[in-house]
């Protein structure tokens, strides 16, 4: 009896480790993902001043465009050094995006300007950078929501708390215009 009694103790024990660890696991995999995120952004944060002052000389007359998106940079830059949850983030994030979008279209406008190499190759690599974003986005989405969905289950929901694990947040979109359809027009 005593046997059966110790094989249960240390089958529960075994298992509490393990769904400690667990919980920990993916903490820690939630914690990487918003890394990832945060890199992209801060790679895509570099890239605008070279954007900007490329086509700078050229788009005088659009001034109003290039200080949007400087705006849009800047406040990017200060919501993520003030350690900014994810709503956060990903709201003047959806405002950059939104403001690039706009310059980008601006720059279709001049063939001149389009035709340099510079501007090409720094559209490529903004191209190349937003692809990561979202890539990151939704390995960032997936964890998270592995990790929730872990904390609700029984019984690991019961380790959770000794866990110090939280509901992570998603990154979801809530600016209307990033959600809007484009228009393609040949």
């Amino acid at each position: 009896m005593i046997v059966i009694l110790l094989v249960v103790v240390i089958v529960l024990a075994l298992w509490f480790v393990g769904a400690y660890n667990g919980l920990v696991a993916l903490k820690n995999q939630v914690v990487n993902g918003w890394k990832q995120i945060d890199v992209q952004l801060k790679r895509r944060h570099d890239l605008i001043p070279n954007l900007i002052s490329t086509v700078k000389g050229a788009m005088n007359f659009e001034r109003e465009t290039l200080e949007a998106v400087v705006a849009a940079r800047n406040k990017a830059i200060q919501v993520e050094s003030s350690g900014a949850g994810v709503k956060e983030t990903a709201a003047v994030e959806s405002q950059l995006t939104g403001a690039l979008t706009r310059l980008l279209a601006v720059v279709e406008a001049y063939p001149d300007l389009k035709a340099t190499g510079n501007i090409a190759q720094l559209q490529e690599e903004l191209t190349s950078t937003e692809n990561k974003i979202a890539f990151a986005r939704q390995h960032y989405n997936d964890v998270a929501t592995t990790d929730n969905t872990k904390q609700r289950q029984i019984p690991t929901m019961f380790i959770a708390g000794l866990a110090g694990a939280s509901p992570a947040e998603l990154w979801e979109i809530e600016d209307a215009a990033e959600r809007a359809v484009p228009k393609v027009e040949l």
